[in-house]
C-alpha cells in the first residue's frame, strides 16, 4: 500500500476515534442539560399552576379550575398534568402520550430520558385542599438532542472531508520527491544515473534525496571507471603486443559482417607469411626480430594506408603470419596492390640483407564459404607463392560464385519451405552457484540431398540474403518450445535471431501471440544476439530487447568483447545476460590481461544486474579461473 494510502488510513482512524469519543460526549452532556432544563420546567409548572388554583380550590367542582390546567396543558409539552383532593381523588386528569415527530425510534432506544415530574401542594387559607402532579412530554427534548447529533454529525464530517482533502493535497506535496527517488532508483538499476536537482523541503526526505544523489554520482563514476578500464583492457586483448595490429579474432569478427552482409561485397584476402622465421630468430636475435617484425607490420600498414585502392584491413594471426581483409577492389587493383607490397617486402629485406622474405597468397571472398575454408585457400595460395619466386604473390581464382549462390538459393529454400532441419541443444552452459544447468544452445543442423551435413554458418547467410530468414527463425522457436515442453525441460534455451528478423513486425507480432499461448516456458526463451550485429544498428535492437522483456522472455548479448560493442552501449541495451567471446576466456589462467577483462565485466554484470557467461572453457585451469573469478557460469 502506499505511503499517502497508509497516512490517510491512520490520520481517518485517529479522526474517527476521536470523533466518536467526543460526540458522545457532546450528546451525553446535552442529554444531561436537557433532562436538568426540563425539571426545573416541570417544578415551575408545578408551583406557578398550585399558585394559581389556590383560590379557586375551595370549591372543588368550580369549572375554572379544569380551564386553567388546560390553558397551562395547551402552552406546554406536557405528558400529564393531574390534580388531586387531599383524600387523593383525581379531580382532572390531561394527558397526551403523542412522542416527537421526526425523531427515528432507533435514537430514542439508544439514548433513553429520564421522564422529568414534579408536584406542588395547593392550600386554601391553612389548609391543604389538594396537589397538582406536572410530567413532561420527553419528545421535545428527544427532538432538541436529535438536531443537535445531527448537527454534530454533519459539521464534523464536512470537517473531516475538508481536511482529508488539504491532507491529500499536502501529502501529494510532501511525498513527491519520494516518487521521484523511487524513479530514480529504478533508472540506477537499470544503468541510467540521474540526480534530482530541486530537492524538497521536507528535511527527512531532502536528506534522502540528497544520499540518492551521492550514490547515483558515486555508482555512475564506478561504471565509468569499470568501463574505460574494460575498454582499455580490451583494446589491449584485441591488439598484437609488438605491432599493435589487430588479432585474429578482429579479423574473424570483421568476416562475420561480410557473410551477413545484404548486399554481395567484392573483397579479398591476402595471407601473408614470413619466410623462415624460426631460422632468423636464430640468425638476428631476439631484440633485431622484434625490430624487423615491426618493421615488417610498418610495410604493410603503409601500403594500405598509401593505396587508394578499397578498405583494408591489417591483422597479424600468430608469428608470422599476417593477413589482409580488403575490401570495394576488383582483381586489376588486387593484382596492383600486391606489386606494392612485392617491392614493399624487398625494401625491408634489404635493409636486413635478406631479399626473399615473404611471399602471399590471395583469394576472393567466396560469400558461400566459411572462414576456415577461405583461409585454408589462402594458405594453399600462399604455398603456390613460394613456388613463383621471391616476395611473390599468387592469386586464386574461385568457382563462379553466381552459380554457387543459385544453387544455394534452390537448396535454402526447399529445406526452410519443408522445414527439413532439426534442432539440438549444445554447448550446456553450466552455473557455477548451483552446478546444474543454466542454458544450452538451439542449433540447427541441415543436410544436403545426399544427406551431408551443411555448414549453417552459410545456410544462414543465403536465408538472409534472400529474406527466408525470417521463416527459418520461426520454425527454429517452434521447435525449441516442442522440445521444451516434451522434454519437460527446465533451464534456458538460447535461440538465435538474425537483424532482418528482430526489424520484421510481422514476426514481432507472430511471437507476442505465441508467447502468451505458452507463457509458462516464456522465461526459458533467451534470444540470442551477436554483440556485432547490435553495434551496427543499435536503435533497432535496443528496441526488440524492451520488446522482448514486455513478453517476460529474456536476451542474450553473445560473442562480446569491446571491439564489437562499447560496455557503454551494452549498458544501455539492458540485455539479461553477456557471453563473452570465446577467445576471452581461452588462456585466462596464464593471461592476466583476459583476467583482469572477465573480473571487471563481472563487476559491471554486478551492478547493472547482468549474467555474465563464459563460452568453450576447455582448460581445467581456465575453468577453475573463470569461476573463482565469480561470473555465473561456463560451457566447456
Amino acid at each position: 500500500m502506499a505511503l499517502s494510502r497508509q497516512l490517510l488510513l491512520l490520520i481517518s482512524v485517529l479522526f474517527l476515534m476521536i470523533f466518536s469519543v467526543n460526540f458522545i460526549l457532546s450528546v451525553s452532556n446535552i442529554r444531561e442539560y436537557l433532562e436538568g432544563e426540563a425539571e426545573v420546567h416541570a417544578q415551575d409548572t408545578a408551583t406557578s399552576l398550585g399558585l394559581s388554583l389556590s383560590p379557586h380550590m375551595a370549591e372543588e367542582t368550580d369549572p375554572i379550575i379544569e380551564t386553567m390546567m388546560n390553558a397551562i396543558f395547551d402552552m406546554g409539552y406536557y405528558q400529564e398534568i393531574k390534580l388531586v383532593n387531599v383524600e387523593n381523588q383525581p379531580l382532572v386528569t390531561l394527558t397526551n402520550k403523542t412522542m416527537a415527530e421526526g425523531v427515528p425510534g432507533w435514537f430514542i432506544e439508544a439514548l433513553p430520558m429520564k421522564i422529568a415530574s414534579a408536584e406542588s401542594e395547593i392550600s386554601s387559607g391553612w389548609n391543604i385542599k389538594g396537589v397538582v402532579h406536572v410530567t413532561l412530554n420527553p419528545g421535545y427534548a428527544y427532538r432538541k438532542l436529535y438536531e443537535q447529533a445531527k448537527s454534530s454529525l454533519y459539521y464534523s464530517l464536512a470537517t473531516f472531508a475538508l481536511s482529508i482533502i488539504l491532507l491529500h493535497i499536502l501529502l501529494r506535496v510532501t511525498l513527491a520527491p519520494l516518487k521521484k527517488i523511487d524513479q530514480m532508483a529504478l533508472k540506477i538499476a537499470a544503468g541510467k544515473f540521474e540526480t534530482i536537482d530541486q530537492l524538497p523541503w521536507t528535511t527527512e526526505v531532502k536528506n534522502v534525496t540528497t544520499s540518492m544523489n551521492m550514490m547515483s554520482a558515486k555508482v555512475e563514476a564506478a561504471i565509468k571507471s569499470l568501463n574505460a578500464k574494460l575498454e582499455s583492457i580490451g583494446k589491449k586483448l584485441l591488439q598484437d603486443d609488438l605491432t599493435g595490429l589487430p588479432k585474429k579474432s578482429s579479423f574473424e569478427t570483421e568476416m562475420e559482417h561480410l557473410f551477413s552482409a545484404e548486399s554481395d561485397i567484392e573483397a579479398y584476402i591476402f595471407v601473408i607469411k614470413i619466410d623462415g622465421l624460426n631460422a632468423l630468430v636464430k640468425e638476428l636475435g631476439t631484440d633485431a626480430i622484434d625490430a624487423f617484425i615491426k618493421d615488417f607490420s610498418e610495410a604493410l600498414t603503409g601500403v594500405a594506408e598509401n593505396s587508394g585502392r578499397g578498405d583494408i584491413f591489417v591483422y597479424r594471426f600468430i608469428g608470422s603470419e599476417f593477413v589482409l581483409l580488403v575490401k570495394q577492389i576488383n582483381h586489376q587493383q588486387v593484382e596492383w596492390l600486391a606489386k606494392r607490397l612485392k617491392h614493399s617486402f624487398a625494401e625491408v629485406g634489404a635493409k636486413y640483407k635478406k631479399p626473399d622474405i615473404a611471399h602471399i597468397g590471395i583469394v576472393p571472398f567466396n560469400p558461400t564459404g566459411t572462414i576456415d575454408s577461405i583461409l585454408l585457400a589462402g594458405n594453399e595460395a600462399y604455398e603456390q607463392a613460394q613456388l613463383i619466386g621471391a616476395n611473390s604473390f599468387y592469386i586464386r581464382t574461385g568457382d563462379d560464385p553466381a552459380k554457387d549462390i543459385a544453387e544455394w538459393k534452390s537448396l535454402v529454400f526447399s529445406i526452410i519451405d519443408m522445414k527439413k532441419y532439426s534442432v539440438s541443444f549444445v554447448g550446456s552452459i553450466k552455473s557455477f552457484e548451483t552446478e546444474q544447468i543454466l542454458m544450452v544452445d538451439a542449433f540447427t543442423r541441415v543436410l544436403d540431398k545426399k544427406g551431408k551435413q551443411l555448414s549453417i554458418a552459410t545456410f544462414v547467410s543465403i536465408a538472409e540474403k534472400f529474406a527466408k530468414i525470417i521463416e527459418l527463425d520461426k520454425g527454429v522457436i517452434l521447435k525449441v518450445i516442442e522440445q521444451i515442453e516434451r522434454k519437460s525441460i527446465d533451464y534456458a534455451v538460447a535461440i538465435n535471431l538474425s537483424t532482418r528478423t528482430i526489424k520484421s513486425s510481422d514476426f514481432r507480432s507472430w511471437l507476442a501471440e505465441l508467447v502468451q499461448q505458452n507463457q509458462v516456458i516464456s522465461r526459458q526463451l533467451v534470444f540470442s544476439l551477436s554483440a556485432y550485429a547490435v553495434a551496427k544498428d543499435f536503435s533497432a535492437y535496443k528496441e526488440f530487447i524492451e520488446f522482448v522483456h514486455q513478453l517476460n522472455a529474456r536476451v542474450m548479448i553473445k560473442r562480446f568483447e569491446t571491439q564489437s560493442l562499447s560496455p557503454e552501449l551494452a549498458k544501455e541495451l539492458n540485455p539479461d545476460f553477456i557471453r563473452l567471446a570465446r577467445d576471452l576466456a581461452q588462456g585466462v589462467a596464464t593471461d592476466k590481461g583476459k583476467a583482469e577483462f572477465a573480473e571487471t565485466m563481472k563487476d559491471i554484470g554486478d551492478l547493472l544486474d547482468i549474467s555474465i557467461l563464459a563460452e568453450n572453457v576447455n582448460s581445467d585451469d581456465d575453468y577453475i579461473r573463470i569461476k573463482t573469478i565469480g561470473i555465473a557460469g561456463a560451457s566447456r
